[in-house]
Formats: structure tokens, sequence, C-alpha cells
């Protein structure tokens, strides 16, 4: 019986060898093995999401902070349900409470309260609107009753859906108009069947300035994390990455070297300012609705971060060019790009520095003794960069050319360049000192952002040790 079990069973192939046949698994084997494997995938999953999670936490602390001040305010709006007298006061209307919490508790302090003004506001228009309509279509009997309120619906839903689309109440009272909407439809239509009306209002309203006020308190009170701050940092750091991707591009086309690998990530830091529109202008709107906090006083000029950002952005599509000449650079004359190469550095870093120089007067809000010498620095650079490419163009000339024969550009040394290696410098020399051109908005845009909001000038001894190297050598 054993020899008969150990048997082996093999199959002969086409070409003449053979295989065993391994024996067929029961089907309480083959279930086994695809639970175990489902286990093994199931738990994969989990640890991949609770290290995803961990990182997150562990990256930027302040998400997990704004997870828990949500879990506070939920726990304290509870009580209305937990304890008989809060309950009592507010009637059986305190889910409205809890609800306000969960849709209005916002990441930013700014965003919050914009949700919450717009929603106490939208709320307390549609229910005084909604009450006033019921009045006067109830004194005017049973049968127009329905009719009035039916219209009225109509027309000021219709009229308060067309206001989302005009731009400024799209950008700042979206969210009200929308609540006024639900509101006054839902008071309405309750209305006609309940009885007490003005109290039921009465209670609604209460309950949603309850849970709005928590959340503005929870919000301010514990960690606040304000959008004013949030734009101000993401403009600063985005003036960083601009420098960065400039002198990383500028050096990648001149280097010799092949691997970009290790400069890649830097170079591509410019498409974080091509991408940060979005929330930069959610940021913005969010910013006008906060308080004066930290060194942002009333009234600061949020808009103009915007105008900043615009300008950079018109840098970074050059930037963006400039990627597309270093993947040509194999084709470009190894010649023109020695004559350029140490202009073309002087001006991108010229330019990357006033950048840096902004970024430092912003994150500083002060006002620097630098930014003048600097951009005549940059400019004294451009003029050089010119210069140099018109005496180069005027050492190059096209050799006629012959039906079967490609263009040429000979130089006065009867050194033979192919126009087609031309081009790829020319351009990334032109884009270089585009790119040079276009930073003055971002500086005009900085110090009217300076002007408004009143950065603080440098102190007279900080100004002084910045020059007493310059008084020392005149005096020399």
């Amino acid at each position: 019986m054993n020899a008969i079990n150990n048997a082996e069973w093999r199959i002969r192939m086409a070409d003449g060898s053979s295989e065993n046949l391994a024996p067929e698994s029961s089907l309480v084997t083959r279930m086994y093995l695809s639970f175990e494997r489902f286990l093994k995938n199931l738990i994969l999953i989990v640890m991949r999401f609770l290290e995803k999670s961990w990182n997150i936490g562990k990256n930027e602390p302040r998400k997990v902070i704004h997870c828990l001040k949500v879990g506070i305010a939920l726990c304290v709006v509870s009580l209305f349900y937990y304890m008989r007298p809060l309950y009592n006061g507010v009637g059986g209307t305190a889910m409205w409470a809890v609800m306000t919490v969960v849709v209005v508790f916002e990441y930013t302090v700014g965003a919050t309260l914009y949700k919450c003004l717009n929603r106490a506001t939208g709320t307390f228009c549609a229910g005084f609107l909604a009450i006033g309509i019921h009045w006067i279509a109830n004194q005017s009997g049973k049968r127009f009753e329905p009719i009035i309120m039916g219209v009225s619906i109509f027309i000021l839903a219709s009229a308060a859906t067309f206001t989302r689309f005009i731009p400024a109440v799209k950008a700042r009272y979206d969210y009200g108009t929308m609540i006024f909407i639900l509101t006054f439809t839902l008071v309405s239509i309750s209305g006609y069947r309940v009885a007490n009306l003005l109290n039921m209002a009465h209670e609604r309203v209460s309950t949603i300035i309850i849970g709005a006020s928590l959340c503005v308190i929870t919000s301010i009170l514990i960690f606040p994390i304000w959008a004013g701050e949030e734009l101000h940092k993401l403009v600063i750091s985005n003036l960083e990455k601009l420098a960065e991707s400039l002198d990383c591009c500028v050096a990648e086309f001149f280097s010799d070297s092949e691997d970009t690998t290790t400069n890649t990530k830097k170079m591509l830091a410019f498409k974080c300012v091509l991408n940060s529109k979005a929330s930069e202008e959610t940021m913005a709107n969010f910013a006008r609705w906060e308080p004066a906090h930290g060194l942002f006083n009333f009234q600061h000029p949020w808009g103009k971060y915007l105008k900043i950002s615009a300008s950079m952005r018109s840098c970074a599509c050059c930037i963006e060019a400039l990627t597309s000449c270093i993947n040509q650079k194999d084709q470009a004359s190894e010649l023109l790009k020695n004559e350029l190469t140490n202009t073309c550095q002087q001006v991108s870093s010229s330019t990357s520095e006033i950048l840096k120089e902004l970024a430092l007067n912003m994150k500083t809000m002060r006002k620097s003794s630098r930014m003048d010498i600097l951009l005549q620095e940059k400019s004294n650079a451009i003029q050089e960069l010119e210069t140099l490419m018109e005496q180069l163009s005027g050492l190059l000339f096209i050799q006629p050319k012959n039906d079967q024969e490609k263009p040429v550009i000979r130089t006065s040394s009867t050194n033979v360049i192919p126009l087609v290696e031309i081009i790829p410098t020319a351009t990334f020399a032109s884009l270089v000192i585009e790119i040079a051109t276009r930073i003055e908005g971002v500086v005009d845009g900085v110090e009217e952002l300076s002007k408004l909001a009143k950065f603080k000038l440098e102190d007279a001894d900080m100004i002084i040790k910045q020059n007493k190297p310059v008084i020392k050598n005149i005096i020399n």
C-alpha cells in the first residue's frame, strides 16, 4: 500500500523527455492556501497604511494636532446630549450643533472662520426671511399660503444661486449662499406643517451659533494654524526653490559630467511654483477672514502675495524652458559654451541672490539694504552677457551652401560650427537673460508688499557692520 502511495507518475513530452506529475491538491488544501495568501496580503496592506500614517504624522505633526482639536470640539458639543440641563436648554435640535462642528471645523483658522461666519450669517438671514414670508403667507389664507411659499422659494433660491456665479461672491460667500438656500427651503417647508415655527427657527439658529463658536474658540486657542502664516511660508519657500532651480539648471547645462541624477530634484523644484496657484488663492481668501496674529497686523495685504506668486510663475515658465535646453546640451557647440559659461553663471548667480534676499526680507519682514547693490550687479551681468553675444555674433558668418550641403557657420578662426549646435547655446543664454529681466516683477511685488505691510528697516548697527569692509577698503 505504501508503495502505491509513494509511486510517481511521469509523462512523456514531445521531445522525448519525461516529467513528474504532481498529485492534485484537495479542495480543502486549495482553500487553506488561498486564505493564507489573502491574510498575508491583508496584513501587508495594513502595515503599509500604518507606515504611511506614521510618516505623515512624523513629518507634519500639525495635522495630528488638528485631528485632536476636532475630537475635543466634538466631545464638548456632545455634552448637550449627555447633560440633561443643556439638552433641555436647546431642545431636540442639539444635533445641529454636532453637525455644525463636523462641517465647519477646518485645518486653518481662516478656513474655520470663513465657514462659521458664512454659516451663521446664511442661517440667520434665511431664517429671518422665511419667518417673514411665512407670516405674510399665513395672513393670506390657506388657499394662497402654499402658492406664496412656493413662489418665494423659487425666486429666492434662483436669485441666490445666480449670485454664486459672481466671482466676488463665489470667492468669499459661496458657502454662506449655499447655506442660505438650504436653510430657507427647510424652514419654509417646515413652516407649512409646524405650528410654532418661530421657536423651531430660534432653536436651530442657537445650536448652530453654539457649534460655530465652539469651533472658533478651539481653533484659535489650541495651537492655532493660521492660513496667512501658511501663505507667507509658502511664498518664501517658492522663492528659495526658484533660486535653487535656476542655479542647478545653469550649472547642469555648462557642466561636462553626464550624471544628472543628483541635481534632478533640485532642478525640478520650480514645478512647485507652477502647481501652487490654487493653494495660494485659497490661503489668501481664508487669510482675509483671520484677525491680527503674529507679525501680521490688521488689513495685511494678502492680495499682494498673489501678485508675487504670479511673477514667480512667469519666471518658472522660463526655467521650464531651460530644462528642455539641458536635454539638448550634447548638441550644443563646446566653443560657444566655453565662451558663455562664466557670464551666464554670473547672471544666474546674481539673479538667484536677489531671490534669496527677497525670501530673507519676507522671512524677517525687514527691508534689506543690499537689494540695490544686487540689482545693479544683475544689470551689469546682463549687459556683459548681451555684449558678449553681440561680439560672438559678429565673429560668425553663414557659409553659402549648395543644394546637397547643410548650412554651417564659420568663425574668424575658420572653425566650422553647424547651425544646429549654435541654437541650443544661444537659446539658453537668451532664456537666462529673460529670467533675470522677469525677476524685476518679483522685486516690485515684494517692494509693494513691504510698503503696505510696513516692513521694518534694518537696524543702523547692522547696516554699519555690512558696510564696514567697504569703508575700510576705501580708506586704505
